[in-house]
């Protein structure tokens, strides 16, 4: 693994680059809220040793080149845009998109508004927003999950919660899922000022301009029964938005942060996608 800085119009990005040949097959890995591209380290190991090139970039407000002060510069949007800018400088025309939590819901907006670009799209934990937006409006359960989305829209206080008594909830979030050093990693990343505000702007800007429509190419959706985010009604409902292939896997008693805590499985079905489709 090699560590990466990406000019965009917007700005550099940080990122772990691994494998190769630089012409080899390129796969993006989108991490999301709150963590960095580390999270994705055993799916970068074992994809890389498989021959492919990864990059996994720490997105917008998370690379300190790229962290705009405005939440609505963190619109779903402009996420995308970043998606195309990064790939564009890195010379993939076409791609395999793999996203979780946020950058989940990024991958799925990439595959909606750039269908030629993406090979295959891998979301984990993340419901397509057309499914998850059904089960806002028809689940008590979800909409209880959801309330989160809403609270964290207070500034400063929400940031000013997290941080204090030495990052306490901050902390709390990873539910002893994800390993100590790692945990420790991502609150000393977003402890840095103004760090915690830019990753949560993405809560903070607002509804997209357009909606989503139905997906159109090869898509694997891995859920977990634990996640305390995404229940099952938004998980099943995601199979009405993808008209392309489509395989929905749903690993038992593992909680959102799959790709730390559920590496093994997660890599089996991932290279399996991948697989089928190349």
């Amino acid at each position: 693994m090699t560590e990466l800085s990406i000019p965009t119009p917007a700005g550099a990005f940080d990122a772990t680059v691994a494998g190769g040949p630089p012409d080899g097959r390129p796969v993006l890995l989108l991490h999301g809220f709150p963590q960095t591209r580390p999270a994705w380290r055993h799916q970068i190991a074992t994809l890389a040793a498989h021959g492919y090139r990864v990059v996994a970039p720490d997105q917008r407000g998370y690379s300190p080149g790229v962290r705009p002060e405005r939440p609505e510069d963190y619109r779903v949007d402009i996420l995308v845009d970043d998606v195309v800018a990064i790939t564009e400088r890195l010379g993939w025309t076409t791609f395999d998109v793999v996203g979780h939590d946020w950058g989940g819901a990024v991958a799925w907006w990439t595959a909606d508004t750039h269908p030629a670009r993406v090979r295959t799209l891998t979301v984990v934990s993340t419901p397509h927003p057309g499914a998850l937006a059904h089960a806002l409006r028809t689940d008590d359960d979800q909409r209880a999950r959801s309330r989160y989305m809403i609270d964290w829209r207070e500034t400063p206080a929400t940031e000013n919660e997290m941080l204090a008594h030495d990052a306490e909830k901050l902390r709390a979030f990873y539910a002893g899922k994800v390993p100590r050093a790692s945990a420790e990693a991502y609150v000393r990343h977003l402890s840095r000022p103004g760090a915690l505000t830019a990753a949560l702007n993405w809560y903070r800007a607002g509804r997209p301009e357009r909606a989503i429509g139905v997906v159109d190419v090869p898509t694997l959706y891995v859920w977990s029964t634990a996640d305390l985010a995404f229940g099952p009604v938004a998980a099943r409902e995601t199979a009405q938005w993808v008209k392309g292939p489509y395989r929905f896997e749903t690993l038992r008693g593992v909680s959102h942060w799959i790709p730390e805590e559920a590496p093994e499985p997660l890599n089996r079905l991932l290279l399996e996608h991948l697989r089928a489709d190349g």
